[in-house]
């Protein structure tokens, strides 16, 4: 591990173009903590004229861009040393900044829903600069049949930190006090097992060694059945009693609502997933087959098919492979992307002490689209440069053709372009190599993706779901009834050739995502629509490729699923979902095509 003085900087994200000094920084700072200071004075005059209105939101906006730049500033610092005590102090300043100014401008949303929409038309002709908040106020106003008075939003604000407790008890809970013991490695010596190095423990080649990690860490949550339970029963009933409290007929009703979609995309999502369970219990038997067992256990599905390819990429080299990829785009794309990644100081390449481990892109509107990467030369490290190079690439759309605050898109379409390509990627070097090996690595890390982020996400969605309706018919959501349930939808998404382990069933303890309400589903359907999106890009070419760039385009000024019509895709129309289904059953007959013509 690299001490981070000794890394080249051409390989270190370059921050001053946020602040080139800390005095530049604090003076970001300072606007914004005298922009929040007199903030409170917006709320007599919001609501009496178009001028009052646009000078708050205005004004709101301004706060915001500040506190974005700075905690992007302040937390991208941190993360390359997190060892770093004025980074720490200076994330801990911003954090209390922004919860000041939420405090500040609690009175934004309920005033404007005071207004009738007659008024808000009138307004826009009056201040045709209102106009750049029209979708802001639609989105505040479509609330209002779910908002109560301003006392009691009040109350339920002053309330949010007691009562949004659970996510933090059940994360302290597993990743600080319990123990999974210790178990023998590869090699015979102890090593500790935890909860975060369970997953790549089971996908180690030697089956003891994943049986054993299997047996530990479930051996561990059984004992605590009962308390898991009641945290999630919990968190659970907070939500229902939210929903009802906002007049809405379902936790997931009130979900979806936020995503701006309804439980229709939702429940489709399952149906399609559902019908096509022969697909993903094909994939098993041949994972099976190929790693030689008479059964294949749950302890099994982790492992890979084929040692990765020996194949090794320099930094740029992977640069060029994602550049070549994305030539596809049109200009702007591909010279943008060239000079982030070469000129512009957008990545931060390789793992140093102190430094987080992980990929992910950031930045904000104001700054640069920054990519953290801990690259170690493997076609896997390339795939996850082009899937960052995808979320930057949104970004940098979105924020140059919109203002700040119309720029941020949703979460529900948050994947969609980073997977768009990583597909690319792989389907362009399935096409272009000439070594079986390569073919079946790159096949194998497809079908893992489409395992883990279709089926696997559409199970918890389902798991998700069924909890709920529990929940809300009135049966308590102990741990025998949440084993149950779980163990019903591992029967169903496995299949009959599958040797369901009994410590399974506890495997809900430790999906943590069951704590963001009817989140994991959105995996699922970004990684439908990116499937869509790249056959008609392979297909139709650069007659497509225009759709595609304006979806990138859209930002926050369209809901989630307008953005996507941009680019052709229907969310509504079950056959997205299907069509990455046939993408998963394509790749698992090359797969099996390539694997038996070198057994012969």
């Amino acid at each position: 591990m690299l001490d981070r003085k000794n890394i080249d900087p051409k390989y270190k994200w370059d921050l001053t173009k946020i602040y080139a000094t800390e005095e530049a920084f604090k003076a970001d700072y300072d606007e914004a903590q005298a922009i929040v200071n007199r903030f409170p004075a917006h709320e007599k005059t919001i609501c009496n004229s178009a001028k009052g209105l646009l000078d708050a939101l205005n004004d709101n906006a301004k706060i915001e861009y500040i506190i974005s730049k700075l905690w992007v500033y302040s937390h991208l610092h941190f993360d390359t040393d997190a060892s770093n005590n004025q980074a720490q102090a200076r994330s801990g300043r911003v954090r209390s900044l922004a919860i000041a100014a939420s405090a500040a401008g609690w009175f934004v949303g309920p005033y404007i829903l005071r207004l009738d929409e007659k008024t808000v038309e009138q307004w826009y002709k009056e201040e045709p600069a209102l106009e750049t908040y029209r979708r802001l106020i639609f989105k505040i106003m479509r609330d209002k049949s779910h908002t109560l008075s301003d006392e009691c939003e009040k109350l339920v604000a002053s309330m949010g930190d007691a009562l949004g407790s659970h996510s933090n008890i059940r994360g302290i809970f597993a990743n600080s006090d319990l123990q999974f013991g210790k178990i023998r490695d590869e090699n015979g010596k102890y090593m500790q097992l935890t909860d975060t190095n369970y997953v790549p423990t089971l996908m180690k080649p030697n089956r003891n060694v994943r049986r054993a990690a299997f047996n530990c860490l479930y051996k561990t949550y059984g004992q605590f059945g009962n308390t898991f339970a009641t945290m999630y029963e919990g968190y659970v009933k907070e939500r229902i009693t939210f929903a009802k409290i906002g007049k809405f007929k379902s936790s997931l009703e009130a979900s979806t609502f936020r995503d701006e979609v309804t439980p229709v995309i939702y429940n489709n999502l399952i149906k399609s997933v559902r019908a096509s369970l022969p697909v993903i219990h094909d994939y098993y038997e041949l994972k099976r087959q190929v790693l030689g067992l008479d059964k294949l256990h749950l302890y099994d599905v982790y492992a890979p098919l084929i040692e990765e390819c020996e194949s090794k990429y320099s930094y740029e080299e992977a640069v060029e492979e994602v550049l070549e990829t994305v030539k596809i785009f049109g200009e702007e794309y591909h010279s943008t992307l060239t000079e982030g990644l070469k000129e512009r100081g957008w990545v931060d390449v390789y793992p140093s002490k102190g430094k987080r481990g992980g990929a992910y892109s950031s930045g904000c509107p104001g700054t640069e689209p920054y990519i953290l990467l801990n690259y170690t030369e493997t076609f896997d490290d390339v795939s996850t440069l082009a899937h960052e190079a995808g979320h930057s690439m949104h970004s940098y759309f979105s924020r140059k053709y919109n203002e700040p605050h119309n720029s941020d898109y949703t979460i529900f379409v948050a994947e969609v372009a980073s997977t768009v390509n990583e597909l690319l990627l792989a389907h362009r070097k399935l096409e272009e190599s000439k070594s079986d090996a390569e073919k079946l690595s790159i096949l194998d890390g497809l079908m893992e993706t489409y395992k883990g982020t279709l089926y696997r996400q559409t199970m918890f969605a389902e798991f998700e779901r069924n909890a709920h309706r529990l929940a809300e018919k009135g049966e308590p959501l102990t741990a025998e009834v949440l084993n149950k349930e779980y163990m019903k939808l591992i029967k169903a998404y496995f299949g009959p050739k599958v040797w369901k382990d009994k410590q399974i069933a506890y495997e809900w303890m430790r999906i943590p995502h069951f704590y963001s309400n009817f989140y994991v589903y959105k995996y699922a359907t970004c990684i439908s629509a990116a499937s869509a999106i790249v056959k008609r890009i392979e297909t139709e070419g650069e007659a497509y490729v225009g759709k595609y760039i304006e979806f990138l385009k859209c930002g926050g000024s369209k809901s989630p699923l307008e953005s996507l019509l941009i680019a052709g895709i229907d969310m509504s129309d079950p056959t997205v979902v299907d069509g990455a289904i046939e993408d998963f059953a394509s790749a698992i007959a090359q797969f099996r095509e390539i694997y038996n013509s070198q057994a012969k």
